[in-house]
């Protein structure tokens, strides 16, 4: 990689040292920057080509080189006269201005090493084209190397070189003297060009009269470059010493033999002995046999006979040559007609470019390119033309690659496409630009299209022609793919919105409905659903295609499977609108039947949907609520052999479905619910989903409670059986008088002791017929006590002042085992699975086995049906003395007395012989 480096970096300095040394000192640089060696021409291939620019205005040229170090061998009186025969010719060329012949760009200037001057840009001489590589750079540049002449462009140039002729010898009276391949320079568009002019010769009569060409002696002791090439001379030169315009047409003759011979004159000349060469010559020349012009095409093979012939008389002239029917090809008339298109008017030049599409595709792309694209861009510049020339520009542009196009097409086409006057042609040229709109939105730089393609569109959608309109509407979705996503939505569909609302014309509003559902791909599902489906509910009109577009454009949508439409604008919007527009009473049956199809189908899945949707919430509410629960529990080892709390619960609340999932796991896990379908879940649904899982896996990773015995506080040595000191006492209870005198109130609301319960534990007792305190009202308090305020027995409100002692009660009653089977019916109709005697453990025998006890007969029998009693708070309540205030007697406290309002009432004993019998 180096080495290859060092090669290319060595090229280039020996380059830029040649071209520097070349022109160093150079008037001719003043002005022009000298590029890089390209071709040579002129008499023997001696002056060297180099592309250039002029300083001033970038424009391009070639400038020409003769190095005067090539005649460094000379003497200087040979030197002196190759310096003036160059000289001549190049002055000559100067003063000279034709179509066929090099124009001169700057007049020659000499400097101590070269002389130098610049012409229009060159791409070779024919010589090198036809592969005389002499005094060209090395390695020899492959666009020459590989440059192969195509026969349209053979016939052209022969014919340019003709045309040439004519001029010189109608126009000015002059014979050329030495036209030679070398002499031939192929300008940069490929047009043949004359130069040359060394050796030519001015008519010495006046205008008027016959041309008369003084011929000058060949001198073979002349260095080469002060002799014209013998092989192109015509033998009249060297053998009689004169000369007129037939024989320049000789030399023509010679050279269409090497154009279709690989560049080989039809004779060889022996330079040290060019008379007696010559004389074979005319020998030759008199037998020319037909297989010496086999490669010339049959069609010319006789013309160039005739130009070879010893006879000048009998050759053709030069505007007899630009007639024969050889140059009568389709090609070469189009590139001769393209040339000379500045003498023609409008109206030629119309009927001309309607025809050229036909013949470009039978050209070479070579000629197209460089010869006739040139032609046609500078038409540019005429307004009225501009139409009749794009579509020929534009079909150019297909074949051209994207780099050419962008060099060589788009420069011109720029101002084209911000072109609004005269609006006739303004109006065409859009036309014809969206008709290939896929080629400019294709070649066109991304910044071009934004600044020049694009609001051409824009503005074909305002324009007033309806017919423009349409066809923007109906081309626009052929490129829809090529047009960025901010532009298509900020600037094309606006308009397209404003043409179908805005215009009066049904075709431009069911193009605009057809063209947005073409495109709907291109958008994205939140832009249709925000800017596209809202915008349908605003047109107006209601024919039946107008219609028939709007439900086209809510089945792209509700169908595609990028886009879609949720189901609340289903339900909310879009099926309203459809519904509404469904019974408008110019649609047939069949455009009904698909409104309906359209509709039913939209009613489907927005039934699925929302089906799966309540099912999914439905599972993960059940999935909520079994973790609550399993959060709630507080598993032990007792719950082996008692009722769960689960069951408890569900016993209370009537059996609920979702208490029937959770299992007893002494972990305190649920059951895992199935997994609900997250494809149809909205994000805050998966995202509370989320939340509830990891939940979840915490209280799973959590280590499981271990079970905590309850160990009974320390009891007396003998349980005390205060139901019997009760019975046994219900004399001196009922002697006891509630009007012992007036005792202290307390403040209203005062609080119960914390031995009180905050809620019955059977709900609303007070509320039981026949109780008032929970005792008969014939029983009533030893301690003058009223009625509780509050709505329950011992919760609420109630005060105290004094708690009743019963320490007499318990002295005088006999140690035996209570039986509390008759409170059990005090907690309401819903009794719990154990009593309350299981839950009392069992003291010593303080009576005799079997005794009857009256709370046993008040009450009943005990009834079978359990239930959790619950507390205010909702969690269920305690069983055990701890937990029923009539097994702590210490808890009671005196209600504050009203001897205002209450009084002894016979009442009292009716209610205790109700309760106790």
């Amino acid at each position: 990689m180096e080495s290859m480096l060092n090669k290319l970096k060595s090229t280039v300095t020996k380059v830029t040292a040649d071209v520097t040394s070349a022109v160093m000192g150079n008037p001719v640089t003043r002005e022009f920057e000298v590029g890089r060696h390209i071709a040579s021409g002129g008499p023997g291939l001696s002056w060297r080509i180099y592309n250039g620019t002029k300083k001033s205005t970038k424009q391009e040229v070639a400038v020409f080189v003769f190095d005067k170090k090539i005649i460094d061998k000379y003497q200087k009186f040979d030197k002196d006269q190759i310096i003036d025969s160059l000289k001549r010719g190049v002055q000559q060329l100067t003063r000279l201005r034709h179509p066929r012949l090099l124009t001169v760009q700057h007049p020659l200037e000499e400097s101590r090493d070269c002389l130098a001057f610049c012409t229009e840009p060159v791409f070779a001489s024919l010589s090198n084209v036809l592969g005389n590589w002499e005094n060209l750079p090395s390695p020899v540049p492959t666009d020459i190397k590989d440059h192969k002449l195509y026969d349209v462009e053979t016939k052209y140039g022969l014919l340019q070189v003709s045309e040439g002729l004519s001029f010189l010898h109608s126009g000015v009276k002059m014979v050329h003297g030495n036209l030679t391949p070398e002499n031939i320079i192929l300008n940069k568009s490929g047009a043949w060009k004359i130069m040359g002019f060394d050796f030519s010769i001015s008519s010495t009569n006046p205008s008027e009269q016959e041309p008369k060409y003084a011929c000058k002696e060949w001198d073979p002791n002349l260095p080469p470059l002060c002799l014209p090439n013998p092989e192109y001379l015509a033998p009249e030169y060297i053998l009689s010493v004169s000369c007129d315009s037939a024989s320049d047409m000789y030399s023509l003759g010679v050279i269409i033999h090497a154009v279709f011979n690989e560049g080989k004159p039809i004779l060889q000349v022996n330079k040290h002995d060019i008379f007696k060469s010559f004389s074979r010559q005319l020998d030759q020349l008199s037998r020319l046999s037909p297989s010496a012009l086999t490669q010339i095409p049959e069609g010319v093979r006789d013309h160039v006979k005739m130009l070879l012939s010893v006879t000048s008389t009998v050759r053709p002239d030069a505007d007899q040559m630009t007639k024969i029917p050889f140059f009568d090809d389709v090609g070469a008339m189009t590139l001769q007609y393209i040339d000379s298109l500045f003498q023609r008017d409008n109206l030629q030049k119309s009927q001309f470019y309607k025809g050229l599409p036909k013949v470009l595709p039978k050209l070479p792309k070579r000629v197209v390119v460089f010869r006739i694209l040139p032609a046609l861009t500078s038409e540019f510049v005429n307004p009225d033309m501009v139409p009749f020339v794009l579509p020929n520009v534009l079909l150019i542009a297909e074949e051209c690659t994207k780099e050419e196009y962008q060099r060589l097409i788009l420069p011109d086409l720029t101002p084209v496409f911000k072109q609004q006057e005269p609006v006739q042609a303004s109006n065409m040229i859009l036309l014809i630009f969206l008709q290939k709109m896929d080629l400019l939105l294709t070649k066109t730089p991304p910044e071009d299209i934004k600044n020049c393609v694009l609001p051409m569109v824009y503005r074909a959608l305002e324009a007033p022609s309806i017919q423009i309109q349409e066809l923007c509407l109906n081309i626009i979705p052929t490129f829809a793919n090529l047009i960025d996503y901010p532009s298509m939505k900020n600037a094309l569909i606006p308009r397209i919105k404003t043409a179908c609302l805005q215009t009066s014309s049904l075709a431009v509003r069911v193009n605009s409905l057809v063209c947005l559902g073409k495109i709907l791909e291109y958008l994205d599902k939140w832009f249709v659903i925000d800017e596209i489906l809202p915008f349908l509910q605003q047109i107006p009109s209601r024919e039946p295609a107008v219609l028939m577009g709007i439900l086209g454009i809510y089945k792209c949508t509700f169908t595609h499977k990028k886009l879609g439409i949720p189901k609340e604008h289903l339900a909310g919007k879009s099926l309203p609108h459809l519904v509404s527009l469904s019974i408008d009473n110019n649609l047939n049956l069949t455009q009904f039947n698909s409104f309906m199809a359209v509709i039913r189908d939209m009613l489907n899945r927005m039934e699925a949907e929302h089906k799966t949707k309540l099912e999914q919430l439905h599972i993960m509410q059940e999935q909520q609520r079994s973790l609550n629960i399993s959060n709630q529990l507080n598993p032990s080892e007792e719950t082996k052999s008692t009722p769960s709390p689960g069951n408890e619960l569900e016993n209370m609340f009537g059996g609920s479905s979702g208490s029937s999932e959770v299992n007893g796991k002494e972990n305190g896990s649920s059951t895992a619910a199935p997994q609900p379908n997250r494809m149809s879940l909205t994000l805050e649904e998966k995202q509370r989903l989320a939340r509830e899982q990891e939940q979840a896996a915490k209280l799973r990773s959590q280590q499981p409670l271990a079970p905590q015995t309850v160990r009974p506080a320390p009891a007396p040595t003998q349980t005390k059986d205060l139901t019997s000191s009760l019975l046994n006492n219900v004399a001196s209870l009922g002697s006891l008088s509630l009007g012992s005198g007036p005792k202290p109130v307390p403040a209203q609301g005062a609080m119960v002791p914390a031995g009180f319960p905050s809620a019955s534990p059977m709900g609303s007792v007070g509320s039981m017929p026949g109780m008032s305190n929970g005792y008969s009202p014939g029983m009533g308090f030893p301690m003058g006590a009223t009625r509780p305020a509050g709505p329950g027995l011992y919760g609420g409100m109630a005060t105290t002042t004094s708690t009743p002692s019963f320490t007499s009660l318990a002295q005088s009653q006999p140690n035996k085992a209570p039986d509390l089977s008759a409170l059990d019916s005090l907690f309401g109709p819903q009794k719990p699975k154990v009593s309350l005697n299981q839950m009392v453990p069992m003291p010593a025998p303080m009576a005799a086995p079997g005794a009857p006890s009256p709370w046993v007969n008040q009450f009943g029998a005990q009834q079978t049906q359990p239930v959790a009693p619950l507390a205010m708070g909702g969690a269920p309540a305690a069983f055990g003395m701890q937990a029923n205030p009539f097994f702590s007697p210490q808890n009671f406290s005196q209600t504050t007395a009203n001897p205002g309002k209450l009084q002894q009432s016979a009442s009292v004993n009716n209610d205790l012989k109700d309760l106790f019998g």
